[in-house]
């Protein structure tokens, strides 16, 4: 008898690296507890609008007060979307002319730009162009697409910061590679560089001389910690780059400055109407978004701008006074290690090629924490878990890799707790070496 086979794409596939730990911690069989920054997983409630619709689901006016739950149009409840532009025209920016559709999160939003800017699939033509470090969610669904990824690679320094590739460079691997569309996270992820203006014109420059998408992932917009104004790709005008009016794109989502990981809604922004339509189209086959969620997040519709612009100054100075706190214990218990400098997003990258033997591999120092590894916090045997930085980078196969010795630190859990990081860190490195000598 015949048993059926996985596809190849399936026998292949490995969990992302941003869920690995969690997942090898949860086979553990001892009382060891995880503190767990391996994930962009927000720990704080939602703005207080969002609190109000869900907890009034089923008030007089709300759609689901007879217990009826049903579809919306594909492109979302105009409330929704009303929400999203509310938003980005609170941060400075003009709305006139952009369409908005919403999503399954940011997540289904980047495989629509990828089937709309990129391919034909499996080929190598017009691939997806990713600046290294590079959130991996990009490279995990043009692989399922079927679509070409092509990168060009930033360094981390020893002050910890990570350069931008020169215009030049990034033109020769434009003109080598013949990407359909540029992504950039101006507040980035994983690596908490902030890109300023002047950045994102010169690359939106590159992306119209050469008949590219521009893709601005936004999903940490507002969160910066420089005395920077916000920038945005909707901040571009026509006198900053001519022609870059039809070729923008932009990912929103509620997870991240709004603390709704779970509520699994987002947006896919443009200023192509063509692009929109199609778009549009291409996801009648998911039919909907959440429609709870997007009832939910909807409640920002019709916030003042003065509103939302003060809970983007609680976030910034919630933030900011962590990733301080973290920046300086972890250089103090561990002299010699690289952190990445926190202007933007919630993360921080730890280098500690300067620490540790040649041969160190983070990977496997993620793995024996979450597998065995752990130290004792108050009498309760603790351990940490990472994002091993390996797999936000792409290269050749034998080339070496930066994040062989990087780490991902996600600021997601309460102040006490994240107060714990540095010193977890340094404890359970010095209980990784020592079993490897």
């Amino acid at each position: 008898m015949a048993e059926p086979r996985l596809s190849a794409h399936f026998a292949t596939r490995q969990p992302s690296v941003i869920r690995l730990a969690q997942i090898e911690f949860a086979k553990r069989n001892d009382d060891t507890e995880d503190l767990n920054v391996a994930i962009g997983n927000v720990s704080l409630p939602m703005h207080p609008a969002m609190q109000e619709r869900m907890r009034g689901l089923d008030d007089q006016g709300s759609p689901f007060a007879e217990g009826v739950v049903k579809y919306s149009a594909t492109p979302g409840f105009p409330e929704t979307n009303a929400a999203i532009l509310n938003i980005i025209a609170s941060s400075g920016f003009d709305t006139a002319g952009l369409s908005s559709q919403i999503t399954d999160g940011g997540s289904q939003a980047m495989e629509l730009v990828i089937v709309g800017c990129c391919g034909p699939a499996g080929t190598k033509e017009k691939p997806l162009l990713l600046i290294d470090a590079a959130y991996t969610n990009y490279t995990a669904f043009a692989e399922r697409l079927g679509r070409a990824t092509v990168s060009i690679t930033r360094e981390l320094g020893e002050d910890g910061s990570f350069s931008l590739p020169s215009a030049a460079e990034i033109e020769e691997t434009i003109r080598e590679h013949k990407p359909g569309a540029m992504v950039v996270i101006p507040y980035d992820n994983p690596t908490g560089q902030l890109y300023d203006r002047q950045a994102l014109v010169e690359l939106a420059r590159l992306c119209v001389k050469h008949g590219l998408w521009l893709i601005s992932d936004e999903a940490y917009r507002e969160l910066y910690y420089t005395e920077a104004e916000a920038v945005s790709v909707w901040g571009l005008t026509e006198q900053d780059v001519p022609g870059i009016t039809g070729c923008r794109i932009s990912i929103e989502t509620s997870s991240k400055v709004w603390n709704a990981c779970g509520l699994r809604i987002g947006a896919l922004v443009t200023d192509n109407q063509d692009f929109h339509a199609r778009a549009v189209a291409e996801n009648t086959a998911g039919l909907c978004s959440n429609v709870i969620g997007q009832y939910i997040f909807a409640g920002l519709a019709d916030q003042s701008h003065e509103d939302l612009r003060q809970w983007y100054t609680g976030q910034r100075e919630y933030y900011r006074a962590m990733l301080r706190e973290f920046t300086s214990r972890t250089r103090d218990l561990l002299p010699g290690i690289i952190v990445s400098r926190p202007d933007a997003s919630i993360y921080s990258v730890v280098d500690v090629r300067n620490i540790v033997a040649p041969d160190f591999d983070a990977l496997d120092f993620v793995l024996f924490c979450a597998r065995k590894g752990n130290v004792d916090v108050a009498g309760r045997p603790t351990t940490l878990l990472t994002a091993p930085m390996a797999g936000f980078y792409s290269v050749d196969a034998g080339a070496p890799n930066p994040g062989r010795t990087q780490m991902r630190i996600a600021y997601v859990e309460t102040p006490e707790r994240m107060k714990l990081v540095p010193d977890l860190l340094a404890g359970l490195l010095e209980q990784y070496q020592a079993q490897k000598a």
